[in-house]
């Protein structure tokens, strides 16, 4: 656990959070409530907030927590609620912009339809943004585990509302069912109608799940990623094409990508060339939001204050944060680095 102060100054640096999803995102104490009002049934390690220390051990177990999770979430006004809060949270951890990914086809039903449930998502980012001063764009996700027609079905979906905040197109679920291939058509309607590729890989299957996602998909951001350190040709690849990996201390360690916060490669990409942001992916399952994944990188990998300016930088330049914005918050950054050590504490977190 970091020193009350030092996650001040840290909650002080101004950065993007650009992997996070829908429902890892609710607070805990929403769910408890909205499982309460809607008489479903929590297993313990969703009722105790702290239980098996964070440790998800698997990622079937995973998914059924998540659905279950998910399963609390019925109305609109749930939804919008949940985006609010996800966006005050973000405020309190210094996040000046989020991207957050969505899968409409999972609330399609209980909302009416795949456009009913685009147009809630649309309002209650637009709500939220409004509310908070948290830039927030949508990244519509389709679930690799489903057809590659439902996914192509998503991807036009997505271009149709571009101009309501969804600035991306991503694939997520499992990684090892549903070859990145197999989505190309998908990515290609997204591309073409102007949004970014941002999909998953790296996780769960190694660098050559990467290397076809690069090739197949042509991403901007590949979200995790970190399993391309197992071939150097791999990340001189992403170095080459100036692909960012969003990668997710807590859920690696949490799922067992890696075996512990030490053997996080962040370096071992950077060193490469390959841009890195950091990201909390699921903080309602894996215990921490994005303001402790920089603490990891401070505290165990030993990240100077200059290192870690640069991480918030990249998740800044990885964004599709507006440029106006972005030459603001990189100004902020700029000032948080060069904070001598008197300046810095809770007076500076505002």
């Amino acid at each position: 656990m970091t020193a009350p102060d030092r996650d001040l100054d840290l909650v002080a640096l101004p950065k993007t959070h650009l992997h996070l999803h829908l429902t890892g995102g609710m607070r805990h104490a929403t769910l408890v409530e909205l499982a309460d009002t809607y008489g479903v049934r929590l297993p313990e390690r969703l009722i105790e907030e702290e239980s098996d220390d964070w440790r998800v051990l698997g990622w079937p177990r995973f998914q059924r927590l998540y659905d279950l999770a998910r399963g609390v979430l019925r109305t609109a006004a749930d939804l919008k609620r949940l985006i609010r809060e996800i966006a005050e949270d973000e405020a309190a951890n210094g996040s000046r912009w989020l991207e957050l990914q969505i899968t409409p086809s999972g609330y399609a039903a209980r909302l009416g339809d795949l456009v009913t449930a685009m147009e809630v998502f649309c309002d209650a980012a637009a709500d939220a943004e409004r509310a908070t001063g948290v830039g927030i764009r949508l990244i519509v996700a389709a679930n690799r585990t489903r057809p590659a027609w439902e996914a192509e079905t998503q991807a036009r979906l997505a271009v149709r509302f571009a101009d309501r905040g969804v600035v991306g197109f991503g694939l997520s679920n499992d990684e090892r069912v549903g070859a990145p291939e197999d989505f190309a058509k998908a990515f290609r309607i997204a591309r073409d109608g102007g949004l970014s590729a941002m999909p998953h890989a790296g996780e769960l299957l190694g660098a050559d799940s990467v290397e076809r996602t690069v090739r197949a998909l042509r991403p901007l951001r590949i979200g995790h990623g970190v399993r391309a350190v197992e071939d150097p040709d791999v990340v001189a690849l992403l170095a080459d094409q100036g692909i960012a990996c969003e990668v997710c201390p807590a859920s690696n360690v949490a799922l067992g990508v890696v075996t512990g916060h030490d053997e996080l490669p962040l370096r071992r990409l950077e060193d490469a060339g390959v841009p890195v942001v950091l990201a909390a992916d699921d903080p309602l399952l894996f215990g921490v939001p994005l303001v402790e994944q920089y603490a990891v990188a401070r505290d165990v990998l030993a990240y100077s204050r200059a290192e870690l300016a640069r991480l918030a930088r990249s998740s800044v330049r990885c964004s599709t944060m507006p440029d106006a914005l972005a030459k603001e918050v990189l100004a902020g950054i700029d000032t948080w680095e060069h904070q001598r050590l008197s300046e810095r504490g809770p007076a500076t977190a505002g």
